[in-house]
């Protein structure tokens, strides 16, 4: 009887020095920090920030060159015999707000026959801004630290208002959604890519 109390006490104060060094063991272990959505936000502005501010491309079709020249953007200097073939040149007004992607002043308006709508040229604001980041998901882990989706979205501050709207006809791109990859970097975590 002796001998099985010894061992149930033996067994017992084995399985609390375990549980003891487990304890020990696990507390002297540092653990992965938190990273909110509003934390991967921050690290993707900062990216974004710290990329030269650049213009936004703005695609324009036949509804938008009838908007810049309502605008006073540019003026028709040239008609071509086709009728359908037309030079722009821009204003002042119109060079204040953009710029050609070509350089110059004057549009070359070509499209293939009268009935051709999908025609298009691209101009540039003037104004130069850095990409916005927002909509950021709560990040997920995956291969080797965390990932986020979010929406990358063109930043028109600055942009005149006719311009912005041409900029909001079909055929623009303001936003697309990206995924941002975050790795740990001696405790903290870091933005690694944006794919």
């Amino acid at each position: 009887m002796k001998k099985t109390l010894d061992s149930k006490v033996f067994a017992a104060l084995a399985f609390v020095g375990v549980g003891l060094m487990l304890g020990l063991g696990l507390t002297g272990c540092k653990s992965t920090p938190d990273l909110t959505a509003a934390q991967a936000q921050a690290l993707i502005q900062a990216r974004y920030d710290q990329t030269p501010a650049v213009g936004a491309n703005i695609y324009v079709d036949d509804l938008g060159m009838r908007m810049g020249a309502t605008a006073k953007y540019w003026d028709r200097t040239t008609v071509y015999p086709n009728k359908f073939w037309a030079d722009f040149t821009l204003t002042a007004d119109g060079k204040k707000a953009l710029k050609l992607t070509g350089g110059g002043n004057v549009i070359q308006w070509r499209p293939e026959s009268t009935e051709d709508k999908g025609f298009s040229v691209i101009v540039v604001s003037v104004a130069a801004n850095h990409l916005r980041a927002h909509d950021v998901k709560d990040p997920q882990d995956d291969a080797g630290g965390k990932g986020a989706s979010f929406t990358e979205a063109v930043n028109l501050d600055g942009v005149p208002g006719p311009l912005q709207d041409i900029a909001h006809n079909p055929g623009n791109q303001l936003s697309y959604k990206r995924q941002a990859e975050f790795a740990l970097d001696g405790g903290a975590w870091k933005l690694v890519s944006i794919n």
